[in-house]
């Protein structure tokens, strides 16, 4: 672990363990995450990707080609092959994340030529597998997976849509925010008879991958299950709960990481990190602009869905994709200078991942473009190099999510003590369900935003809204009840009622 390696601060003040379990994982875990600490007494420290394009602003290009390397191993794993792009894209992937200027995209050309090379049969593999996704972490790596697989995608989410039957739920234990809901506008998407690909950015213990498991498999039983995460640090104790599980409903339990390892902590880990959040959880001054958000015109986006919260299949994904490409193409002339940010909302953060690679692509050379996102997530900054977490802006919610109001967080999108980490322009990408007051406030997102930039840019993209469940049919007047029409009508009435 070198002075670099954004995670020597943990390490050194909790005296933990973080060690890959090596020959069976593709990359180190170092490689993968460093490590902050959080103000949860649940669990203190924190797992931080480096590949995620959540807390650390990322190479868009490392962030989707990560996604598509998990994909294209849980596709080979699926089929039962090995096409030997767990290697080949294990070593881009660390090149990119060690600098090299051309593996990223490297790793993205190799993981589409994976894709453009299925085995025998592997359509109708695809059109039996769903891919979830878990809110709001992993929503851009399970599109970016499904992607891969060229499988229909759902998401967890926080919202909770008029009119939509909840299609399940289930807890995550340890987290901030505990509660997932589902609401696929298609109820078949979870009912079907192919493995169900659940994918999160880290398992740590996997009861929140069992949660879901026993959830959703009450409802529809199938017999394969596999999780797809970028990093498993599950103990002995974990894998065997696992196994106890998929014994007991007779199922076949799977588990495809891009780095495998296990985190050993002294038994006064959580008290010493307690303190250690007591000392350094200070508040800090917020930074306000002087300047205005440029808004940014949308075109070209009638009829597209912006993520997978409702469901999202190949006619989606490609759709998205034309409408990214036309707006990255419209913004990439308004920039003021060469190091931009793109700042993704919470849980949508897949159409921003989009706009930013095919930034990255007309802006190459000329300009240095990062990705990261929003976060309900409290964790502790620390400006040091060998933590995760530099800095943190707070702001007030700007969205109505079904468990209330509340903060919310950016990391490492001020600068700091470091001012070549400073961003010339942010571009904040939000739905208009989170367009709202709070927003433009004092104090609020677009006013921090500005104190860490030359300009911020605010693109607002239509929330996909699912119609809402039929009302029942009101019967016929009384004068014209048959037997005949009484019966059509009772037919009618049972295909239209809420949740058949």
């Amino acid at each position: 672990m070198s002075n670099g390696w954004g995670g020597k601060w943990v390490v050194d003040r909790l005296r933990l363990s973080l060690a890959t379990d090596s020959p069976a994982s593709p990359l180190a875990l170092t490689d993968l995450v460093g490590l902050a600490l959080r103000r949860n007494p649940r669990r203190t420290h924190l797992l931080v990707s480096s590949v995620l394009g959540k807390h650390v602003p990322t190479d868009p290009a490392i962030v989707y080609g990560a996604g598509r390397l998990l994909g294209a191993l849980a596709a080979d794993f699926i089929c039962g092959r090995d096409s030997g792009v767990a290697e080949a894209g294990a070593a881009l992937l660390r090149s990119a994340l060690k600098g090299s200027p051309d593996a990223a995209l490297a790793l993205l050309r190799r993981c589409a030529e994976h894709a453009d090379r299925p085995p025998a049969g592997w359509r109708l593999i695809a059109e039996s597998v769903t891919v979830l996704g878990y809110a709001e972490t992993a929503t851009a790596l399970g599109h970016a997976v499904a992607d891969a697989l060229g499988a229909d995608y759902l998401h967890s989410t926080r919202r909770r849509p008029p009119g939509l039957p909840e299609a399940g739920g289930f807890e995550e234990e340890h987290s901030h925010a505990t509660r997932h809901l589902l609401f696929p506008e298609d109820a078949t998407m979870l009912a079907r008879g192919g493995p169900l690909l659940l994918v999160d950015d880290e398992l740590s213990t996997g009861k929140t991958a069992l949660n879901t498991i026993v959830a959703l498999h009450a409802r529809a039983p199938r017999s394969r299950y596999v999780i797809a995460t970028l990093v498993d640090l599950r103990s002995a104790v974990d894998r065997a709960r696992m196994a106890s599980l998929a014994a007991s409903l007779r199922v076949d339990i799977s588990v495809v990481a891009l780095a495998k390892g296990h985190l050993e902590l002294p038994t006064d880990a959580a008290s010493v990190g307690q303190q250690l959040v007591r000392e350094h959880d200070v508040a800090a001054d917020s930074p306000t602009g002087r300047t205005a958000p440029r808004r940014l015109s949308l075109t070209g986006w009638t009829g597209v869905r912006e993520g997978g919260r409702h469901g999202f299949n190949r006619h989606d994904r490609a759709a998205l994709r034309g409408a990214a490409n036309e707006v990255a193409e419209n913004a990439a002339g308004g920039f003021t200078g060469d190091r931009v940010l793109v700042l993704g909302f919470e849980e949508l953060m897949y159409a921003p991942l989009l706009i930013a690679t095919r930034l990255k692509d007309l802006l190459a050379g000329s300009a240095d473009i990062r990705f990261s996102s929003t976060t309900r997530s409290p964790v502790v900054a620390v400006d040091d190099p060998g933590y995760a977490i530099r800095t943190r802006l707070t702001f007030p919610s700007h969205d109505d999510p079904a468990d209330g109001p509340g903060l919310r967080f950016a990391y490492n999108v001020a600068p700091g003590s470091d001012r070549a980490r400073r961003f010339t322009d942010i571009l904040f990408i939000v739905d208009d369900a989170g367009d709202t007051a709070e927003l433009y406030a004092p104090g609020g997102l677009l006013d921090q935003l500005a104190g860490c930039c030359d300009q911020v840019h605010l693109l607002t993209l239509p929330t996909h809204l699912p119609l809402p469940e039929p009302m029942l049919c009101p019967p016929p007047p009384p004068a014209c009840q048959n037997p005949s029409t009484d019966r059509a009508l009772e037919a009618m009435t049972a295909m239209r009622s809420p949740g058949s």
